[in-house]
């Protein structure tokens, strides 16, 4: 038989738990991008002042590191087909809480205004 088994030691069939992983990366990074165009929304809506630019200057800046750090994460899973995927490593894990935290901030900030 030339199927493999999984379980086996050595062995690794992963299945489609790669795939739902980027698709969570790439719902992750939507959900921040519609946070940051609502939050450009309302500075441009409710008129500028320097409280509401700061805190969509914030929101902006905590989305492009979700970006990134995202972009980073769906470049890593991307050899998941030669062998096992890299682990997230948890200087990534620390900015990408730190990111979305920012960016939900700047949220609540340009919300609040």
């Amino acid at each position: 038989m030339g199927g493999v088994t999984p379980g086996v030691a050595g062995e690794r069939d992963p299945g489609l738990q790669p795939e739902r992983t980027r698709l969570a990366w790439r719902r992750t990074t939507l959900a921040s991008t519609v946070v940051a165009v609502l939050a450009g929304k309302a500075g441009v809506a409710g008129g500028a002042s320097v409280g509401l630019l700061a805190a969509g200057v914030v929101c902006c800046a905590g989305w492009v590191g979700v970006l990134v750090v995202a972009h980073r994460r769906i470049r890593g899973l991307a050899g998941v087909g030669a062998g096992e995927p890299s682990r997230l490593a948890f200087r990534d894990a620390v900015a990408f809480v730190v990111c979305v935290l920012v960016t939900v901030g700047g949220g609540v900030g340009v919300v609040l205004r």
